[in-house]
């Protein structure tokens, strides 16, 4: 399987420009900058499914197997590219959907036009949790909605952070955030968790730190003075890994706890052995633990000749993304986004991807409960570790878990 697709994976994406018989799907994220690692391996795992789905056919859509043809965009995670994107994006008149984003910023400048134009999209690696709250309004949120999310949504991570610092006996930490609006969300969100666990961790400092920032001694000193035991961290780029340096050289001993971001390459390779025992939640770690994993790591690795996936996680939704739109064309019959949205709502059968076999992930949209619209429940994340320049499992007990039952419903 991993030489078929190492092999087929640019011949089966090389379709001529609005093909009529193909389904047309867009995948935009932060290809260039800071956030790349998340969003060129989403891109890249998403056309590991193209090219296995392509070279077994392509998609049963009625009578015909139609070929998917990819346009990518990259929003440099900039929100006026997102926007600018998303104006492009809702004016093609043959596109099935869209996969993709990172930045909360960019989805919420260009995800309005994408839902005015009812053009289906899937979200994912990640977003904050204001690029689906923003439409979960009562109401007054819209009856209907063409956006759906494949992620581990950040009230699941906050709560998992925050339990992993009660676990661990802590009683003080200090909260970092950068100040995109996916730090300033997740800072709400920590907080929020917090209250809702009982106010067990008394938050001594909550320090705001910006895109491109070098330096955080000012933030970690008023940390370690109120007498953190641990820092609990949200951010998007590499200023993830000043703050970890900055820790080592303040001999602060206290951990660092935080979103999925920490697990990018970005942050292990420029904190070096100062990210050894950084925690996050993650759904899907780069071990073999099951076939369907060894295989997608394999193939992985073949085609971009890699020996490390930049972001495991953003790489394995990416793939399982694909299947679960792929899954809804070949049900709703047709290449029309709006009736492609209505079969993801409902999809009738398992979508076996590498994270899970994905058993009715969404439903009908309900502007009062944003979860109808989310895929990712607990069960499928587990808490990951840094060690020695990897992310491994952080408890033995979720790689035996994942290693029985990843195929099973979670």
């Amino acid at each position: 399987m991993t030489k078929l697709l190492g092999t087929l994976l640019l011949c089966a994406l090389a379709l001529p420009a609005g093909a009529a018989d193909s389904v047309k799907i867009a995948v935009t994220g932060p290809f260039s900058g800071g956030s790349a690692p998340m969003g060129a391996s989403m891109r890249d795992g998403a056309k590991l499914a193209v090219a296995e789905i392509n070279a077994a056919g392509g998609v049963q859509v009625g009578a015909r197997k139609l070929k998917i043809e990819v346009v990518e965009r990259d929003d440099e995670a900039k929100n006026e590219r997102g926007a600018l994107i998303g104006q492009e994006l809702a004016s093609m008149a043959d596109l099935a959907g869209v996969i993709g984003s990172v930045n909360t910023g960019v989805v919420m400048a260009g995800d309005k036009h994408l839902q005015e134009k009812g053009i289906t999209k899937i979200i994912t690696p990640a977003a904050g949790s204001a690029s689906m709250t923003q439409w979960a309004k009562g109401a007054e949120g819209p009856k209907t909605l063409s956006i759906f999310r494949f992620a581990a949504h950040d009230g699941i991570q906050a709560a998992m952070v925050v339990e992993e610092a009660i676990n661990r006996k802590f009683t003080k930490v200090a909260l970092l955030h950068d100040s995109t609006n996916y730090g300033v969300s997740g800072r709400d969100d920590l907080l929020r968790q917090i209250k809702l666990q009982g106010d067990k961790l008394q938050v001594i400092a909550t320090e705001k730190f910006n895109i491109g920032d070098k330096d955080m001694t000012a933030q970690l000193l008023r940390a370690k003075a109120g007498g953190a035991q641990a820092i609990l961290i949200w951010g998007i780029g590499p200023e993830l890994a000043v703050a970890a340096n900055g820790m080592a050289k303040l001999n602060i001993k206290a951990p660092l706890i935080g979103g999925w971001t920490l697990s990018m390459s970005n942050y292990i390779d420029n904190a070096g052995k100062n990210g050894n025992g950084t925690l996050m939640p993650q759904t899907f770690i780069e071990e073999p633990v099951t076939p369907k994993a060894k295989a997608f790591i394999e193939a992985y690795h073949k085609a971009y000749g890699v020996t490390r996936i930049p972001s495991p996680v953003s790489a394995a939704q990416g793939y399982d993304a694909v299947h679960l739109f792929a899954a809804a064309v070949k049900q709703a019959g047709t290449t029309d986004s709006r009736k492609i949205a209505e079969a993801l709502e409902d999809l009738k059968e398992p979508v076996p991807g590498v994270i899970a076999t994905w058993i009715h992930p969404y439903t009908k949209w309900d502007p009062s409960n944003v979860e109808t619209h989310e895929a990712f429940r607990r069960g499928q994340v587990v808490m990951g570790m840094v060690k020695d320049g990897r992310v491994v499992f952080a408890n033995e007990s979720d790689r035996a878990r994942l290693a029985q039952g990843a195929q099973k419903k979670m």
